[in-house]
This record gives structure tokens, C-alpha cells and sequence, in this order.
């Protein structure tokens, strides 16, 4: 992807509830995890694969931690479908405001991408984030220091 840029294309964004893809290929998730929505989470994430175009994911900061049945289903979704995410998905950013916790997840970034195949990173603000998923889109790399 590096040196190429996305084209942005309309999507139909209707039956999407846990995600907001109005501004696709920045994907926003907008959901609450919630007891239960990793079926819904899933459903979604299968229709943003058979986009078969490239995105970026933004994830807010997250106060609660998920259940674990949710975390497993969402876990087992993330292998079955890892060359696919690792082929479109161009990032995952979390937002996280508090610099100590940042540092925590983003020790916990290589066996992720190792395990799931996407590229993960973090930045302190919703701006911060969303710059980094411009850079991306318009082919830029994780690597090379963006925001």
C-alpha cells in the first residue's frame, strides 16, 4: 500500500450499529461492549472484509473490560479471518488519553499483530487518531512517525 492512495467510495452503511462507516475508509467504532455483542461485532466486521477494500478502525479509549465470552468469540473471529483483516485492515488505532496506559497497550501490540495480522497503534486524542488513519489512507506507514 505504501506510495498508493485509497479511493473513497460510498458504502451502505445501514444494518451497521456497533461501527460508524459513513466516512469510509476511516471506520469508527461507535458501539458499547456490551454482554453479548460479539455476535454483532463479528456480522460486521465480515461485512467490512467483503468490502475487500482497504480501511482503517478507530477505537475509542475503553473504561470497561469486555466479557469473556464476547472476547473469546471476537478472538476465534480474529484468527479464522487474520490473512483477510492483515490484507485490508491498514490499522487499528486506539484512543487513549492517559500516557501510562497507552505505554501498557502498546507493549501488548506485537503478539496481537502476531496473532490477528493487523497493524495496531495508539494516540492520545480523537485528532491524533484520525490524522494517523488520513496518513494511512493516503499510503502512508505506521513506521514512518506520522501524528
Amino acid at each position: 500500500m505504501i506510495g498508493s492512495t485509497i479511493r473513497i467510495g460510498h458504502m451502505d452503511v445501514a444494518g451497521f450499529s456497533l461501527f460508524d462507516c459513513r466516512d469510509f475508509p476511516v471506520v469508527r467504532f461507535i458501539g458499547t461492549p456490551e454482554e453479548g455483542y460479539a455476535a454483532s461485532w463479528c456480522a460486521e466486521m465480515d461485512r467490512l472484509l467483503a468490502r475487500e477494500s482497504p480501511f482503517v478502525l478507530i477505537y475509542p479509549p475503553r473504561p470497561d473490560e469486555e466479557a469473556h465470552a464476547d472476547r473469546v468469540s471476537r478472538g476465534q473471529w480474529l484468527k479464522r479471518n487474520k490473512a483477510a483483516l492483515a490484507a485490508r485492515c491498514l490499522a487499528l488505532i486506539v484512543i487513549e488519553p492517559d500516557a501510562r496506559r497507552r505505554a501498557e497497550i502498546e507493549a501488548i501490540f506485537p503478539d496481537l499483530v502476531k496473532a490477528f495480522g493487523a497493524p495496531q497503534a495508539t494516540r492520545a486524542s480523537a485528532a491524533e487518531a484520525e490524522a494517523l488513519a488520513r496518513h494511512l489512507i493516503g499510503g502512508g506507514a505506521l513506521s514512518d512517525g506520522a501524528a
